[in-house]
């Protein structure tokens, strides 16, 4: 068609303003159009619809493309690749454009296929159409035209069908560097390392994509294990000698796959090389020290970027918030999340996940509760994170109760929601609900492996029921440190000492290193036992083989053993050469072991301790009390509850529950509320007359706990 010169004249405006984006002068050109009805050209129609598809302005675009009676496949791209280039918004958009094409008979091109395709790798659950689309450009011929192929190849490697993607790839009689790197990034994103380098070298030896940032940038993004760092370090020597460190986007991915890789300190060294440093490279380094366990520095750079005047994204502060998480910095995290207000970002799910688990995890469950409520339609994380925030805190029977919920409401948990509901019942002793749950591990097919296994054993192990416990235990397919420690913790807490001492040694043969944990419960287990020496011996073994530095537990474990033993002068004497800080807790074994032996004279020592050092708990100051009662000194017993009431020292009352046919009964010193108080009343009279009639004479040498009946 031969344009006529005003048409021409109209047609190279428009041109000009799509290229501009100028689209005030692109709409006093369509009111000329308008005007002199120049709309019937083919050539103005479409060129209207591509002016305002490429200055986003996609309503109007529509409007355009409707008028035009007789459309061709220009007219479709134009409005198909505007709405593909809107990302995830405009990809349901293209699919129904694209469906309408082809039932009004319009034959598309390669750039359909291209915006399509792109369309496609953004709206993923319309893969069936990105399939369909790839048979139709197949059968067109199109598909061997070099975009339309790495079109198709984003969206296979989106999609994650990285084998379908490669097929494609080798397939390809074309490839450009879009081509290779978009395969790479296929690699990449399934942390398929070992494949991505090697079709990176195989690019090298064929020579056909070009080594640029783009190439690198994939490839560095796979690099994300500790393991493969020095081939990481190849890479980055590899893109020094291109001479590609200029690029701020390989910076950036340099310092992540550094500090994914647990290379801080040379993620750092990149970080520093950069004076031009945007937002991807603070998060990188930030996210990087708090992944690694360095929240101090995590926040300290956090505060050197906000006075640096650059303006963090919702990853960066995703990454502080779990920087406060891991230290408990809830002030950091309440100012945190004020900036997140300000800043606009507190709607989206991955600011609302961080903020949940840096409240609940800093102990504020209310907070965290509330910040939960706030979303319409949690996802699994934030389940998660509100679950086992409240078993962190202690607050067992409202994770269950969450959990519950989340049941109700057809949310599918994952493996470390039910490991957190596992602690829940092991911390309740609820073998019932811990059962039931395991029961639900089957349903949802999750395996014996870390962390279900070590949470299903050390739940049976807790609620006394070894044997389950132990079938468990043995048939994990790996064990952790956690699932030894917690079979070992359940012999030694029900009487089984020396199956906990056997299986400690098993666990040695085995290759698996104890931690402090492990420690503990085997010199508990030497407590129970009396096992002085042997107690000594794992004592000592912890620093000589392992490298342990004793904590103030151990040392408790040592005054237990040696308090047991009756031994209590060597425990007064280890006590006093122990060189940590042990808050009071050694002095406060040994005067109740003081109390068993009857030795009054070292008893009131530990006491008089304990009083020294402003001890609040009220068991030190009714031993000591007690003490000098039997001792007869009467001016001492006065000044410790004089000492007592001056320091605002009240006795807890004491609390039980037991778990009966699946209610839970709590038992309080003084309450009246059990709707069976009465009956229980009764059995206790029967079960004190049957004491007595046995000859049971009551200790009163120190005030006891009295029961009403």
């Amino acid at each position: 068609m031969i344009l006529s010169p005003r048409n021409r004249a109209f047609f190279n405006e428009l041109v000009q303003h799509t290229k501009q984006k100028n689209i005030q002068k692109g709409r006093t050109v369509h009111a000329k159009i308008i005007k002199t009805g120049s709309f019937s050209c083919i050539y103005i129609s479409n060129s209207l619809v591509n002016f305002y598809a490429k200055c986003g302005h996609l309503s109007q675009a529509n409007l355009a493309f409707e008028e035009i009676t007789n459309k061709d496949v220009v007219s479709w791209n134009a409005l198909i690749n505007g709405y593909s280039q809107q990302g995830l918004t405009g990809s349901l958009l293209v699919i129904k454009l694209f469906q309408h094409m082809r039932a009004e008979n319009a034959l598309p091109n390669a750039h359909t296929f291209a915006g399509v395709f792109t369309a496609a790798s953004w709206y993923l659950s319309s893969a069936s159409v990105g399939q369909q689309a790839h048979t139709l450009a197949i059968k067109t011929a199109t598909f061997y035209d070099v975009y339309v192929g790495s079109s198709l190849l984003n969206f296979y490697c989106k999609a994650g069908l990285v084998l379908e993607a490669r097929k494609l790839f080798d397939k390809m009689p074309e490839r450009n560097a879009v081509s290779w790197a978009t395969m790479i990034s296929g690699y990449a994103i399934q942390r398929l390392a070992v494949e991505a380098l090697g079709l990176f070298e195989l690019m090298r030896s064929k020579g056909e994509g070009e080594e640029n940032e783009f190439v690198f940038t994939s490839l560095l993004s796979a690099l994300v294990v500790p393991e493969i760092v020095n081939s990481g370090r190849q890479i980055h020597g590899l893109a020094v000698k291109n001479g590609l460190l200029s690029f701020v986007s390989l910076g950036n991915a340099l310092v992540t796959m550094y500090a994914k890789c647990e290379s801080m300190g040379d993620a750092f060294q990149i970080f520093e090389l950069y004076n031009e440093k945007n937002t991807i490279t603070w998060s990188a380094m930030i996210t990087g020290y708090a992944q690694s366990g360095d929240s101090e520095k995590a926040l300290k750079l956090f505060s050197k970027m906000h006075f640096s005047g650059m303006k963090p994204s919702e990853f960066t502060l995703v990454g502080v918030l779990n920087a406060c998480s891991d230290i408990g910095a809830f002030k950091k995290g309440k100012q945190v999340h004020s900036y997140s207000l300000k800043l606009g970002f507190e709607p989206q799910i991955f600011i609302m996940t961080g903020l949940v688990d840096m409240y609940a995890k800093c102990g504020c469950t209310v907070d965290a509760r509330r910040g939960f409520n706030l979303l319409q339609e949690p996802d699994i994380v934030l389940w998660t994170s509100m679950i086992a925030g409240y078993v962190q805190n202690g607050e067992n029977e409202e994770a269950l109760s969450m959990y519950c919920r989340m049941q109700m409401d057809g949310i599918l948990p994952n493996e470390i929601t039910m490991a957190s509901i596992l602690k829940a019942c092991a911390s309740l002793a609820a073998l019932e609900q811990g059962k039931q749950i395991h029961a639900r591990t089957l349903k949802y097919g999750f395996s014996l492996e870390v962390p279900i296994g070590s949470a299903l054993s050390t739940m049976y192990a807790k609620c006394g029921n070894l044997e389950d416990g132990n079938l468990v235990f043995r048939r994990m397919p790996a064990r952790d440190v956690v699932s030894w420690n917690a079979m070992i913790s359940g012999l030694s807490q029900n009487g089984r000492g020396e199956e906990a001492l056997e299986l400690f040694a098993e666990m040695i043969v085995e290759g698996t290193r104890p931690d402090y944990v492990t420690f503990v419960n085997i010199l508990s287990a030497c407590s129970h036992m009396g096992l002085v020496d042997r107690g000594w011996t794992y004592f000592r073994m912890m620093f000589d083989k392992f490298a342990i530095a004793p904590s103030v537990e151990h040392y408790a474990c040592m005054v237990d053993i040696l308090s047991r033993a009756g031994r209590l002068s060597e425990a007064k004497n280890f006590i006093e050469s122990a060189t940590i800080d042990h808050h009071m807790c050694l002095w406060r074994i040994l005067l109740s072991a003081c109390r068993n032996y009857r030795n009054y004279e070292l008893g009131a020592y530990a006491g008089e301790k304990l009083m020294e050092l402003g001890s609040l708990e009220s068991s030190a100051y009714v031993l000591l009390s007690s003490i000098y009662t039997s001792l007869g000194r009467s001016d001492d017993v006065e000044r410790v509850r004089k000492t007592m009431k001056l320091r605002g020292v009240s006795k807890e009352p004491g609390c039980s529950w037991i778990e009966i046919k699946s209610k839970v009964h709590v038992f309080v010193v003084g309450d009246e509320m059990h709707p069976q108080v009465g009956e229980i009343r009764v059995e206790l009279r029967r079960l004190l007359k049957q004491m007595k009639d046995k000859g049971y004479k009551p200790t009163l040498d120190y005030p006891s706990a009295t029961i009403s009946v």
